[in-house]
C-alpha cells in the first residue's frame, strides 16, 4: 500500500473492505461509525491529512465496501483488525480515532493490542452509560427509525455514500452494541495509552422531548462514570449532536491534533 493518496482493498471474512491513505506525519487510523461512510468524513479526513498519515476505510456494507451476510460487532472488529494489519504500522505509533461504533471498535482493538497504539481519540462512542438506551419500550421507536432510514439507504445505493444494512440489521446491531458497552469498562482497564473523549452535549438531539433529554443526561453520566474509574481519561464536550464528525469537523480536527501530540 502506498503512503500518499492511495486506495486499497482488504479482503476479510468474505468481504472487500475499501480504504484510503494519504497525508504526511504521524500515523493515524480513522474508524467511521455506523451509517457513516468515509465519503461523509471528507472534510475531517482532509484536515487530518495536513499533519498525519491517515488511513481510513468504509465499514462492511457501507460506502464502497461490499455487503456481508452478517453485521455483528465481532465481524466489524475483525474487519478493523484486518485494516490495521494492512496499514503496516508496527509498534506503538498509530493514533486510533473512532466515531460512535468506530470508537467501540478502537477501544476493543487497543485492549487486545496494547503495544500497537500510541493514543486513542474517541468521538461520541464507547461510553459505559449507567442505564441502557434501548429498552423494550424503545424498540418500536428504533424500528420506526430503521424503517425510515431504508428510503435514505435506497436513494444513495451504488454510490460512495451507500449503506447496505437492512432495518433489522440496524436494530439488531444497536441492541448488540448496548450489550458490548455494558462491559466496556473492563476493556478500558487494559489500556495504558492516553485517551481523549470528544463528546456531543446533545447526542440524542435537542428537541425538548423528555426521552431525548434523558438520553443526553445518561450519555453524560456514562462519561462521568468512566472518568471516575479511569482518571487519566480526558474529555472535550461540543455543543453538537451525534453527527458532530460532519458538522464540527474543524473543531474535532483541532482537538485530535492536540490530543495526538
Amino acid at each position: 500500500m502506498n503512503t500518499r493518496d492511495s486506495h486499497f482493498t482488504v479482503r476479510h471474512d468474505g468481504v472487500a473492505i475499501r480504504g484510503s491513505r494519504g497525508g504526511r506525519g504521524r500515523p493515524l487510523v480513522l474508524c467511521p461509525g455506523l451509517l457513516t461512510p468515509q465519503a461523509d468524513l471528507h472534510e475531517l479526513i482532509g484536515l487530518l491529512r495536513r499533519d498525519h498519515d491517515v488511513v481510513t476505510f468504509d465499514l462492511r456494507g457501507h460506502g464502497l465496501s461490499s455487503p456481508a451476510d452478517r453485521y455483528t460487532f465481532e465481524a466489524f472488529l475483525g474487519d478493523f483488525g484486518a485494516v490495521m494489519a494492512e496499514s503496516g504500522y508496527v509498534g506503538p505509533q498509530a493514533v486510533l480515532v473512532g466515531h460512535s461504533l468506530g470508537a467501540d471498535l478502537a477501544v476493543h482493538y487497543a485492549a487486545g493490542h496494547p503495544d500497537a497504539v500510541s493514543a486513542l481519540v474517541l468521538i461520541d462512542g464507547a461510553n459505559p452509560v449507567p442505564e441502557p438506551f434501548l429498552t423494550e419500550a424503545d424498540l418500536p421507536e428504533f424500528r420506526a427509525m430503521a424503517e425510515g432510514l431504508r428510503h435514505e439507504f435506497e436513494r444513495v445505493a451504488g454510490t460512495a455514500r451507500q449503506v447496505l444494512l437492512s432495518p433489522q440489521d440496524f436494530l439488531d446491531l444497536n441492541i448488540e452494541i448496548e450489550a458490548v458497552r455494558s462491559g466496556i469498562l473492563d476493556r478500558y482497564r487494559r489500556i495504558d495509552c492516553p485517551i481523549h473523549l470528544i463528546m456531543a452535549a446533545s447526542m440524542a438531539g435537542d428537541n425538548g422531548e423528555e426521552r431525548a433529554r434523558w438520553r443526553n443526561e445518561n450519555w453524560r453520566a456514562g462519561v462521568e462514570r468512566l472518568t471516575r474509574e479511569r482518571p487519566h481519561v480526558s474529555t472535550s464536550w461540543l455543543d453538537a449532536d451525534h453527527r458532530l464528525v460532519v458538522t464540527h469537523a474543524r473543531e474535532i480536527a483541532r482537538l485530535i491534533r492536540v490530543a495526538a501530540h
